[in-house]
């Protein structure tokens, strides 16, 4: 169900960047209703200045969800990897 909700929320960010009623999903809202780990630095490919990244886990993946730093702190970006790319580290 979690991972359901976060594609959904990440298939509806472009289309929905435009529209009048739309309502960021900002990160106070992320940390009181999503498990999640604080990342230091966030991945190569979604690092920027004022981001800050969090990792969830589901379903044999790993999403990160990128939050600006900047008034609310909304969601400005998602990405998942299959959780696999952790199997050499966990030996």
């Amino acid at each position: 169900m979690l991972r359901f909700a976060i594609l959904a929320i990440a298939a509806t960010l472009p289309s929905l960047a435009a529209a009048e009623d739309f309502i960021p999903l900002t990160y106070a809202d992320f940390e009181a209703a999503v498990p999640h780990i604080d990342l230091p630095v966030c991945p190569v490919p979604l690092a920027a200045p004022d981001r800050f990244c969090r990792m969830t886990t589901h379903a044999d993946q790993l999403n990160v969800f990128v939050f600006s730093e900047d008034g609310d702190q909304p969601l400005v970006a998602l990405r998942s990897w299959p959780a696999d790319l952790l199997v050499g580290l966990m030996d």
